[in-house]
């Protein structure tokens, strides 16, 4: 009896792995997986993303060697055009420079660029599909092609792989498709024309209700207590702050912000040589509590911080926890953020808990920070 061919899947910037873990958890195999920073792949290993420790490449993918070591993979799998086939190519270029949270751009063009190499990749491996994710931003945002000519990344698909590829072009807000928190994001979907019967419309996620955050994250029980950690999970904590930040947010309601509070000793300030500088209130979602019935916000870079934006909990005086921050953006309890299980950290002394979750903060490529990639519904595509 002949053995049916495994799925097979590569993935480009994947960081920590978390927005292509579904692929894992729907039988995939992982044939390389491609972070410049070796931290993030270590996180990979623990969920043992990969058959092959040489599958965790960490190296720049616009060189040489990293297109050599992926080609080398391809090969322990047999790998071959019109052969074997790769199934699946996933790229989530760097999206900084695209980004509109972003404040601090600067000459974004080379890193924009970057979707060039998940480009080139695809036209050499040929995968049965591709899938490109990024920010809403991103098909319009300007790369240097391959011919050397600056134009916009939806043009540069077009020209290179829609000779090959039917591509479909969606900008969709993940909270429609299965994932608990608003995310929009740009995803872009391509079927190779020789498949037939199948078309990217084919394997586009379905629509699902979306889910208040009540119903992601109210059965977690309340943190009152700064730097309270659930004796159940580690990853629920309240994380610390400046303890005289506690009154700028302990009387607004869910929607307000600390800019709201009419004493004006409870607005977001500071004390230089005695005189009080206010806080700017760039964006009118810093320092903001979020709604038991709406759905849980976009969750940005230093989700860690009271400043950052929309980052209170409606209830408690907090920050949202680490697990908060997990179900919202679909990331499921399987999913190991050291080589520890949740049952081991949970059996730490109180004391090395705190250690853990200090380090894992100043240090982790995650905590306190979003992960690239993620609050993709895991379950979205059907091959």
């Amino acid at each position: 009896m002949k053995l049916k061919k495994p799925l097979t899947y590569i993935s480009l910037f994947s960081s920590a792995g978390v927005g292509c873990y579904g692929f894992k958890s729907e039988n995939f195999y992982c044939v390389a997986t491609v972070e410049i920073l070796e931290k993030r792949l270590n996180i990979q290993r623990y969920n043992s993303k990969c058959v092959y420790e040489s599958a965790y490449i960490s190296d720049d993918i616009t060189t040489i060697e990293a297109k050599n070591k992926i080609r080398a993979e391809l090969l322990k799998w047999n790998i071959k055009e019109k052969a074997n086939e790769l199934d699946v190519l996933i790229a989530t270029p760097p999206c900084q420079g695209m980004s509109v949270a972003n404040h601090k751009k600067g000459n974004e063009l080379n890193r924009n660029s970057l979707v060039i190499e998940s480009i080139l990749l695809t036209k050499e491996i040929k995968p049965k599909f591709f899938i490109f994710e990024n920010v809403r931003a991103f098909l319009n945002t300007e790369c240097t092609d391959i011919d050397g000519k600056d134009k916009s990344i939806k043009e540069a698909i077009e020209v290179n792989l829609a000779g090959e590829y039917h591509i479909n072009y969606q900008v969709l807000n993940f909270k429609d498709y299965g994932n608990p928190s608003s995310r929009t994001r740009t995803l872009v979907i391509g079927t190779r024309k020789d498949l037939k019967e199948i078309t990217p419309f084919n394997i586009s996620p379905s629509l699902v209700k979306e889910k208040t955050l009540k119903e992601t994250i109210g059965k977690l029980q309340s943190l009152k207590t700064m730097g309270e950690i659930s004796e159940t999970d580690i990853y629920h904590s309240f994380k610390k702050y400046t303890p005289t930040m506690q009154s700028w947010i302990s009387d607004i309601k869910e929607g307000e912000s600390a800019f709201d509070n009419k004493d004006l000793d409870k607005i977001p300030h500071k004390i230089v040589d005695g005189i009080i500088i206010y806080n700017a209130n760039k964006n009118g979602d810093k320092y903001k509590r979020q709604y038991w019935s709406k759905v849980a916000p976009c969750v940005h870079t230093r989700n860690d911080i009271l400043s950052s934006q929309n980052t209170v909990h409606p209830v408690d005086d907090r920050v949202f926890s680490i697990r908060e921050v997990m179900l919202m953006m679909s990331v499921p309890n399987s999913f190991k953020w050291t080589e520890k299980t949740v049952e081991e950290l949970n059996k730490l002394s109180l004391e090395d808990k705190k250690l853990f979750l200090k380090i894992r903060n100043e240090y982790s490529p995650l905590f306190g920070r979003s992960p690239k990639g993620s609050g993709f519904p895991f379950q979205s595509f059907a091959f």
